[in-house]
């Protein structure tokens, strides 16, 4: 699979980078092989954030309480920025808001309290994960193509194999716990039109030449800002989030997982396929950091198959604005260190910044609970992932 992104907004007057492409077989991939294509996305151009919230202390990552500070503002389902300092003064220290609303109140022992974190606009699931996870994909049909190769007709997927690549891309979102991107149908018209030039020329590229049969500037551009995938719609979801063969970017996943992420479109022949991801800034209030496998619940069967595993294509993180470069992971279950490896990404492909890290020697299994501790950023992040099994 290839997953490629140039918007038409301005950040740093650098264009958003491209993502890669998952080959399976390799054959079916153009001539640049596995490599992600495109420029990283820059780190210019701040949003105006909304009205601050009531000062005091930062909220951790799952909403822990975080040292001194009055106590916090409610939760808002729009999530939003942090408070602003909370004003000296001699009250005790109070708990942390939720995680969908800045921090705030009076600090302890007559010190400023800190500002709040930024709020995100989705918590993650709680509750049994598995209802959803197999009512979201109790039909995972491909539908029917009407186009036609011969006369260069891109034609159209059918609705429903449209409404359920969407639901599982929704699904992904949910579980990491962001708000879903809307699915239009300009973008499957676009998503089509791309399809129908990857599987006219048997293979897949960001930049198809010009002498590519069926070639348009429209879906060439198309493919230059679209995940790419020799298979169906439906099931390239998938793939896109388990992501083999894109060991430094991890772009198709971060991208379905990416703040940046405006709308979402797709389009296949049931041979190749494109999944349109059109670019925004990210918005005020987005998630500080999103994980995958993310905090909470998570179905063993979300890790792959024999064939590619989370394991091996790695566990990670992204941000926009928590520079992760340097960061160091820890691991537990059980009460013991599950040693891994920790490979920063590749910036600008669906987020500014993002890590991998591979277990070495040790394999998810179901019916545990990981612990995962990361330092040497700007901010700490901790979270459970509690893997269970969804037969």
């Amino acid at each position: 699979m290839k997953s490629g992104n140039r918007a038409r907004i301005i950040l740093s007057r650098r264009r958003i980078g491209a993502v890669a492409v998952l080959c399976a077989p390799l054959s079916a991939c153009a001539a640049e092989g596995t490599a992600d294509r495109g420029a990283p996305v820059g780190s210019g151009g701040s949003t105006v954030p909304p009205p601050a919230g009531q000062g005091g202390s930062s909220g951790a990552a799952r909403g822990l309480p975080t040292g001194g500070g009055g106590s916090g503002g409610q939760p808002s389902s729009s999530g939003g920025t942090g408070g602003s300092l909370g004003n000296a003064g001699n009250g005790a220290a109070g708990q942390a808001g939720g995680p969908l609303a800045g921090t705030g109140g009076v600090g302890a022992g007559g010190m400023a309290g800190a500002a709040g974190s930024s709020g995100s606009t989705a918590p993650p699931p709680t509750g049994d994960i598995c209802a959803r996870w197999k009512a979201d994909r109790a039909d995972l049909s491909e539908g029917t193509w009407n186009g036609n190769v011969e006369a260069c007709e891109a034609g159209e997927t059918s609705a429903a194999a449209l409404a359920t690549a969407h639901r599982l891309h929704t699904l992904y979102r949910f579980m990491a716990g962001l708000e879903p991107v809307e699915m239009t149908a300009e973008g499957n018209r676009l998503a089509q039109g791309c399809a129908l030039l990857m599987t006219a020329n048997g293979m897949l590229s960001h930049t198809p030449p010009a002498s590519w049969t069926c070639h348009t500037p429209e879906s060439a551009d198309t493919a230059e800002t679209s995940s790419l995938s020799p298979g169906g719609a439906v099931s390239s979801v998938d793939g896109y989030m388990i992501d083999p063969g894109n060991a430094t970017t991890l772009g198709h996943r971060r991208w379905i997982l990416s703040n940046m992420l405006a709308s979402v479109g797709f389009g296949s022949t049931g041979r190749f396929s494109c999944q349109y991801q059109p670019a925004q800034r990210p918005p005020a209030g987005a998630k500080p950091w999103i994980a995958w496998p993310p905090p909470g619940q998570i179905p063993i069967q979300a890790f792959g198959s024999r064939r590619s595993t989370l394991d091996q294509t790695g566990w990670s993180v992204q941000s926009d604005t928590i520079d992760l470069a340097n960061a160091q992971v820890t691991v537990m279950s059980d009460g013991a260190a599950q040693p891994v490896t920790v490979t920063a990404l590749n910036r600008g492909y669906g987020s500014t910044h993002a890590l991998r890290f591979n277990p070495m020697g040790w394999t998810t299994a179901a019916g545990k609970t990981y612990s995962v501790s990361i330092s040497g950023t700007s901010m700490p992040i901790e979270y459970e992932v509690e893997v269970v099994d969804c037969p």
